[in-house]
């Protein structure tokens, strides 16, 4: 059977990572396990990167040289998005859904097939237990928007992070996370509180989610999943 090649484009929330910031760990690091041996992965995605900046360091052209036809493009950004710095700021309706555009532009001309991924939520508690709403402000929707407008297929993976935080609880869903005791990692040895960020436990849960995502499109993105 031909090789199927997944590319990946994002953040920290799905990059590549070595032995030098374990035990963090990208989904995107792990998503082969839930995919059919055909299937091939090339994980582009930075630390630190948003739609924007991504673009402008010149990512996104290295995979618009590899990619080819029947190939699949991962996207998903938004949270560096938000940050105030200018390299990486984008605005959800106007310069977030033109830069998300240029994704999809580099897949369909080469006609392989772009998703769109909402953010990973992150793991944030209000101090009643109750998980605070809308941390990723108005990026989602703008995402899902230019979903619908561009007919590009996407999922929803803020909404279903989200529901598995309410599901496992405060205490129960930071076994997903880089919430690491003093001494016991050699990158972390004053420990750390990272409610961002996955270890490789939570990778590998949040790839099944991407995974869910991929079966409840269908087509060739169901047929490409173990």
């Amino acid at each position: 059977m031909p090789k199927t090649k997944i590319f990946l484009a994002g953040d920290s929330t799905i990059a590549f990572n070595d032995i030098t910031s374990y035990p963090q760990t990208g989904w995107g690091q792990v998503i082969n396990l839930y995919l059919k041996d055909y299937v091939c992965v090339k994980n582009y995605a930075k630390n630190g990167r948003s739609s924007k900046s991504f673009i402008n360091e010149g990512l996104l052209d290295e995979i618009d040289a590899h990619i080819t036809e029947n190939d699949i493009l991962l996207i998903q950004f938004g949270h560096n998005d938000q940050k105030e710095d200018d390299t990486k700021r984008t605005e959800p309706f106007t310069s977030y859904q033109y830069y998300l555009s240029q994704y999809i532009e580099v897949a369909k001309k080469h006609n392989a097939y772009p998703v769109l991924i909402t953010p990973l939520y992150r793991r944030y508690f209000n101090e009643d237990g109750s998980i605070m709403d809308n941390v990723h402000f108005d990026f989602p929707t703008a995402m899902i928007e230019l979903a619908h407008r561009l007919d590009v297929p996407y999922i929803d993976l803020c909404h279903k992070s989200k529901q598995l935080y309410e599901k496992l609880g405060d205490r129960h869903s930071k076994a997903l996370f880089m919430h690491l005791p003093k001494n016991k990692y050699k990158n972390y040895p004053d420990g750390i509180i990272d409610d961002t960020h996955l270890n490789y436990e939570g990778a590998v849960t949040i790839a099944g989610l991407v995974s869910e995502g991929l079966k409840e499109l269908g087509h060739l993105y169901n047929e490409i999943v173990k």
